[in-house]
């Protein structure tokens, strides 16, 4: 643990009955980052937040939040969280309802600059329970600011918003990681990572499959996306064609991830295999289905890891 570190998880391993939620997650969060932990449903993305937040406790290894036990950093108001579950709390005002959790602080954030940075100001007179979804969840994030936090903790923090109230969220987010400080973020909108991450990590079966920025985890797959349309039989030799690291078949459809697309278009070329071929960068979404579904081949997740 360093002044540079914000949270580190030690061999961390949880069990819930015979599902393994965490098995020897190692991962350190540096101050100052942004990153996005990605993962498909009971992939271990919640259990990993509810673990740094202290509502859990690991069955092994250790979780540690700016050197101190996670409940003790929550009560000192240097973590701030948005958890998935919350009701608007009935007739009281967004300024009531910041100031009210700001007094539970030991050294809060003044209740005008919470409302600034989630960009509440001009909504700070109204009623919590009649706001948007959109503006609900920006209460929720002023909330999560109101002990003027170092690290903030988001799981999910934009299901059900629509696309506008999305890019809200994320300006006021923005706002709050320009001051230096923390973010860490679970989400199934792998766009919100691509856009907003510093460093993106893939959870899968509990464990980190990888760790990087959005291109390091493009280049790990394949530079390239190469896709056309198969004529039936076998598909072993995919993977044996020049620059391929991994691959998938989408009903008639092959799609190769390629370090070399001229050479392995090439081969293709020679195979006489080009049906409705096309040539493309690797997504984060294609390299995020690479790294956790079991048709990616050993060599993309050596390369990855």
């Amino acid at each position: 643990m360093t002044n540079d570190t914000a949270a580190v998880f030690e061999a961390v391993t949880r069990t819930y009955g015979s599902v393994r939620a965490a098995d020897g997650v190692d991962l350190t969060v540096r101050r100052g980052e942004t990153v996005a932990l990605l993962g498909r449903n009971g992939a271990g993305k919640s259990t990993a937040v509810n673990l740094l937040l202290g509502l859990d406790a690991p069955d092994g290894g250790r979780v540690t939040l700016f050197g101190a036990d996670p409940a003790r950093a929550v009560a000192a108001g240097r973590v701030g969280a948005m958890l998935q579950e919350g009701r608007p709390v009935p007739r009281v005002t967004v300024r009531e309802l910041v100031a009210f959790v700001a007094r539970t602080y030991p050294a809060p954030m003044p209740v005008a600059d919470a409302l600034a940075v989630a960009g509440l100001t001009s909504l700070a007179d109204r009623r919590v329970d009649r706001l948007s979804g959109g503006q609900a969840q920006r209460v929720r994030f002023a909330v999560a600011l109101a002990g003027n936090p170092e690290l903030i903790v988001l799981d999910e923090p934009t299901v059900a918003l629509d696309v506008e109230a999305r890019r809200e969220f994320w300006e006021a987010m923005r706002g709050y990681a320009r001051r230096g400080n923390t973010v860490l973020f679970s989400t199934h909108y792998l766009e919100e990572a691509d856009a907003y991450a510093d460093r993106i990590v893939v959870l899968d079966s509990g464990r980190i499959v990888t760790a990087g920025t959005s291109e390091e985890l493009k280049r790990a797959v394949g530079g390239s996306l190469v896709s056309f349309d198969l004529a039936g039989g076998p598909t072993e030799w995919l993977g044996l064609l020049p620059g391929v690291g991994s691959y998938e078949v989408r009903g008639d459809r092959a799609l190769l991830r390629t370090t070399d697309s001229d050479g392995t278009v090439r081969a293709l070329a020679e195979r006489g295999a080009i049906r409705a071929l096309e040539v493309a960068p690797v997504s984060l979404d294609d390299a995020f289905l690479a790294l956790t579904t079991s048709q990616t081949t050993p060599h993309a997740l050596e390369t990855a890891r």
